[in-house]
């Protein structure tokens, strides 16, 4: 190969894991089932409303593999319905996904047969596979194992909350989404909250639970944080029996469902579909406002042809969003004007400026932030 075609070559690779940053940068849209490892009608019309909003990716609350989470089952349970999903899947029922886009938690019927052996063989996962995290976009996703069978344990003060709360703490991503199976809190009469897993998750830092076990839908505001039971993705439907836990906001316990999520920057909107597409709940998080005025870094940073900027201001002001070359010099000023409190994104088009390093500046009558952007 020439010089000439391996530059080139290499500059369109570039160009394309930009444009994959991009997708990952300005929304994620995806999709969280539970219980619902059961081949069936059930699972199949859930599994067709997923695969309706074409999620980016799919996580799991656990109970993949009914009833004893033998090899055996493993395949029609999961890989039947959601096999274009799953990274180096080796089932009859179709083709691997190129990437990844499947992330499960173990529940406890997974582990009735060698102890999730077949669960851990059937997947590739990050981490050690039991629990892990992964970072798309806006959304970073922590997978916990709340089996008691769990080596590392299961409360509070075990090894895997230790990795957890260091996990949050050094997460930089807007949203911090905790999932696994066990439900902390839960108004079914069937299972009921798992005390062992009511670990102080919004002292370290997560924004959001989504747990299964109990087959029913459920949205619970605990000491602030937003809790989800969502354990009607195929195996069964159970009806409240009994008095709804008092931070129950939410509750729907008579057809299976799935739960659709699409983070922004500004926004992690949670919504309950059952599987005839009727939406049946939404609950909308926004971040804490911020206290001093924010620039965030741009991103995609490099870029080609255009950028998103985006800041924050704990007040309404009125403020100029510059861009300026490595001497100082303004060469564009993207806005002018009073801007209202709370986040705000602009899209700067590189148009005719050349490729260099160029810094944002945005200015306020009482302050003045600056971050750097590399156009190629």
């Amino acid at each position: 190969m020439s010089s000439r075609l391996f530059w080139v070559s290499q500059r369109l690779a570039l160009v394309f894991c930009l444009c994959v940053l991009v997708q990952f940068s300005y929304g994620q849209r995806f999709a969280a089932i539970g219980d619902y490892g059961y081949a069936g009608r059930a699972e199949k019309e859930v599994a067709d409303l997923v695969k309706s909003w074409d999620p980016e990716f799919i996580i799991t609350l656990g109970d993949n593999n009914y009833e004893l989470g033998d090899s055996a089952t493993i395949d029609q349970n999961i890989g039947q319905y959601y096999h274009a999903y799953i990274h180096k899947y080796k089932g009859r029922y179709g083709p691997s996904a190129s990437t990844n886009r499947f992330f499960p938690s173990l529940g406890n019927h997974d582990y009735y047969t060698s102890n999730g052996e077949p669960y851990r063989d059937y997947f590739t996962l990050p981490g050690n596979g039991r629990y892990y995290d992964f970072v798309r976009g806006d959304v970073h996703l922590f997978a916990i194992n709340s089996d008691p069978a769990e080596p590392d344990g299961i409360d509070a003060n075990s090894a895997q909350a230790s990795w957890l709360k260091k996990k949050l703490a050094a997460s930089s991503a807007r949203w911090k989404i905790v999932y696994f199976h066990h439900a902390p809190y839960s108004s079914s009469g069937h299972h009921g909250s798992i005390a062992v897993m009511q670990w102080p998750f919004g002292e370290w830092g997560a924004s959001a639970v989504l747990a299964g076990h109990d087959h029913h839908y459920e949205r619970l505001l605990v000491d602030g944080l937003p809790y989800f039971v969502n354990g009607v993705g195929g195996r069964s439907v159970n009806a409240i029996r009994k008095q709804p836990l008092p931070q129950s906001q939410a509750i729907y316990d008579t057809n299976y469902g799935a739960m659709l999520l699409n983070a922004t920057p500004d926004s992690l909107v949670f919504q309950f579909f059952n599987r005839r597409q009727e939406l049946k709940d939404t609950y909308v998080l926004r971040p804490a406002p911020l206290t001093t005025p924010t620039l965030f870094p741009v991103s995609p940073n490099p870029f080609q042809d255009a950028t998103q900027i985006e800041f924050s201001l704990p007040s309404a002001a009125e403020v100029q969003v510059k861009i300026l070359n490595t001497l100082g010099q303004e060469v564009t000023t993207l806005h002018r004007g009073v801007v209202k409190a709370g986040r705000r994104r602009l899209t700067w088009q590189r148009n005719a400026l050349p490729a260099g390093v160029y810094y944002v500046q945005l200015v306020g009558s009482n302050f003045s932030l600056i971050t750097r952007a590399i156009a190629y």
